[in-house]
């Protein structure tokens, strides 16, 4: 299917969804919000995609017979459009495939919201998060307030939210921002390994550890317990814990049919 506002690639159990607005830097409008939402309706059904990366394309324009180039995951909801965006930053944050947030350049506002909705956040020591709502008389409303205290915690949360102010990739790794911070260079490289490992893993356990943490943290010890020994009980009946322990006693590789 193509897109007017993205671009959808798969390639090896990855998929890539890449923000492709960058005369407006990546921002959102309803338009990417109706196409990522579509996009991922299709991908998590999609059998041959275990792990997605999120990121966006840079702005290049001629300037001076030189190219310049603007580097962005996205610079937040388009001010200049009054429409509702489709609220894709729940999507992701519930989305049961590891979701990876690939980030170079601008990621502000909603960018770093749908970033923080992401699993893992991956950044160039070049990035640029912050959440400047605050300096638009508004606030994050797609879940900064409540997702950058539970990363970061609330003092520095509130500092970055209160002042509008924003952090490079280097702080951001400083502050727990961001899991891993690279030169812009090895960015896509180190954030494509990684998704690689991760797709090698069996896909109904790493469906089940993610929902299992990500409802078990909103409760408390016993009932997160409880949905812990749920997820055990169902991966032990799945072809592919039959299949780990056959590859471990036969030392091969196993062969993960996601079943």
């Amino acid at each position: 299917m193509s897109y007017e506002t993205i671009i959808v690639e798969k390639n090896d159990l990855i998929a890539r969804i890449t923000f492709n607005r960058p005369e407006r830097l990546n921002a959102i409008n309803s338009t990417l919000g109706l196409e990522v939402k579509k996009a991922l309706e299709e991908l998590v059904v999609d059998d041959e995609v275990r792990v997605l990366i999120i990121t966006g394309n840079p702005r290049i324009r001629e300037k001076e017979g030189q190219q310049e180039i603007k580097h962005c995951f996205s610079a937040g909801w388009d001010l200049s459009e009054t429409a509702v965006v489709e609220p894709i930053v729940e999507m992701i944050a519930s989305y049961e495939k590891p979701v990876i947030a690939m980030v170079n350049g601008f990621a502000l506002g909603g960018g770093c919201e749908i970033a923080l909705a992401c699993d893992f956040i991956i950044a160039a020591d070049t990035a640029e998060l912050g959440l400047p709502e605050i300096n638009r008389g508004l606030l994050p409303g797609w879940g900064g307030t409540q997702r950058l205290p539970r990363r970061i915690g609330v003092a520095k949360a509130k500092w970055m939210i209160l002042s509008g102010e924003t952090v490079d990739g280097k702080e951001a790794k400083e502050i727990g921002l961001v899991d891993q911070v690279v030169n812009k260079e090895a960015l896509d490289r180190t954030a494509c390994d990684f998704a690689a490992k991760l797709a090698e893993k069996p896909p109904l356990s790493l469906k089940k550890i993610k929902e299992t943490i990500n409802k078990g943290i909103d409760t408390d010890l016993q009932s997160g317990l409880k949905l812990e020994q749920e997820a055990l009980g169902f991966l032990l009946q799945t072809e592919d814990f039959q299949e780990g322990i056959a590859a471990f006693m036969e030392k091969r590789t196993p062969v993960w049919k996601g079943r």
